[in-house]
């Protein structure tokens, strides 16, 4: 028995694993490999800290805080925002950015490279139409999820990965160059492989599919609170285990590649360069069986739960009709080209993102403040300041003097990190409030 739930514990793990894993998790990473250089190491030790850690402290947060979703979670700060910032966060990590861009990266990486000129747009919309109506098909029964991806899809990519790797070490593409501006030193290349580790969204998403983990638990007969934190942890070790091995090496593999194919735009012609130099025309055969596998797996695990969340939110409407909804939705955004979906969404992962941080910090303290609503609506509140300049300013929407003030004043704001300061102010005046209250 205690082999069989070790069994379901490591497939449950390895679903979160290709959930998160798109392949957004093998671009960044080899793109930041390439301006890292000889900093590639530090620069990787950033990006696992928020590629990997920030997605495992976010499946904790949710099993450690006992709620049923991200709303209630959210909610603690106050109802109306716990429903404003969950539906944009469904949103966000859904139908607008996430769930078209799955399907648009396996087109331009996977499907484009090996069409007469490039493709047409023909050529896309035929793939698109196929990529998500797989994507409906897998949502549809949620149930056969841990099957079908746990046991199924994520080991195919796994192998895929690791062939890859290993191919790398066996022929190195050539050594690490010297760092761009950007990854200059040491502690510039860490900060700013943290930073970088914002692009692959997992934070946000970790929210959402810890769900789908506590909901599998559940099923399975794990109804104790302190039982379900153990078994999330330990499925969401798993999960981010695997991130954290593909992430070291696919960043080596970018380093590596300067020397021969020089810096390129962004790290999906990293990517297929680097696996055509190794295997030549098997190795773009491959590079397309690792992006098509872990878009499918992503964009499932995305309809899925955007799809759960607003039948619970609206059950007049059918899961399915949900599904449907979703993914003609994903297919039309799609349609606009992989660019325009990436520059869309920057500004807005600018606002989101901090926020996240901060309830999964919350979370873990929740104790330590009584859970105290006040702390949570100071510290979220100031929180909200600060995300929204960077988001406005992303966006090129100019403020006018309150740029001018956060630009010159705020410490930490061209890092894109001076929500941190706000954040901390906001729990020190929560809890000050909170004594002031409780006094009076």
């Amino acid at each position: 028995m205690g082999e069989k739930k070790r069994s379901r514990t490591v497939a449950i793990g390895l679903m979160l694993f290709a959930l998160f894993f798109g392949a957004g998790n093998l671009i960044f990473p080899a793109s930041m490999g390439q301006h890292a250089g000889t900093n590639v190491w530090w620069a990787v030790l950033g990006f696992v800290f928020t590629g990997v850690g920030l997605p495992l402290l976010g499946v904790l947060a949710m099993g450690y805080s006992g709620c049923k979703n991200l709303q209630e979670l959210a909610s603690r700060v106050h109802p109306k925002f716990g429903l404003f910032f969950t539906v944009l966060s469904f949103i966000t990590i859904g139908p607008a950015f996430a769930t078209p861009r799955t399907g648009s990266v396996s087109y331009e990486i996977a499907v484009r490279p090996f069409l007469a000129n490039g493709g047409s747009d023909l050529s896309m919309i035929g793939f698109l139409v196929l990529f998500f109506v797989i994507s409906f098909w897998l949502s549809a029964s949620p149930q056969k999820l841990v099957d079908r991806i746990g046991k199924i899809l994520t080991p195919s990519l796994l192998i895929a990965i690791v062939i890859l790797i290993i191919k790398s070490f066996i022929t190195p593409l050539g050594v690490p160059v010297m760092p761009t501006a950007e990854f200059a030193t040491p502690s510039i290349a860490t900060l700013q492989g943290f930073l970088d580790g914002y692009n692959t969204m997992d934070a946000i998403a970790s929210l959402v599919f810890a769900i789908l983990v506590i909901e599998f638990l559940m099923e399975d007969g794990v109804t104790e609170s302190r039982q379900i934190t153990k078994e999330v942890f330990k499925a969401g070790f798993v999960a981010v285990f695997f991130l954290a091995v593909v992430y070291i090496f696919v960043a080596k593999i970018g380093a590596d590649s300067v020397t021969v194919f020089g810096i390129q735009s962004t790290g999906a012609p990293v990517l297929s360069l680097s696996a055509m130099h190794l295997f030549g025309n098997v190795g773009a055969i491959l590079l397309a069986i690792i992006v098509l596998l872990a878009c499918l797996s992503t964009s499932i695990g995305l309809i899925t739960s955007c799809a759960a969340y607003f039948h619970g939110l609206f059950s007049g409407i059918s899961y399915r009709k949900w599904v449907t909804l979703f993914s003609v939705v994903s297919f039309l955004v799609a349609l606009f080209g992989l660019k325009t979906i990436i520059v869309a969404a920057i500004p807005v992962l600018m606002f989101i993102y901090p926020i996240v941080v901060v309830l999964i910090l919350l979370t873990f303290l929740h104790n330590l403040f009584d859970g105290r609503q006040c702390v949570y609506a100071w510290t979220v509140g100031l929180t909200l300041i600060t995300a929204l300049i960077n988001g406005t300013q992303t966006a090129h929407i100019s403020l006018g003097p309150v740029d001018s003030f956060f630009n010159s004043v705020v410490p930490f704001h061209a890092l894109g990190m001076s929500w941190v300061c706000f954040a901390a102010i906001g729990f020190i005046i929560g809890l000050l409030w909170k004594v002031a209250k409780k006094s009076a």
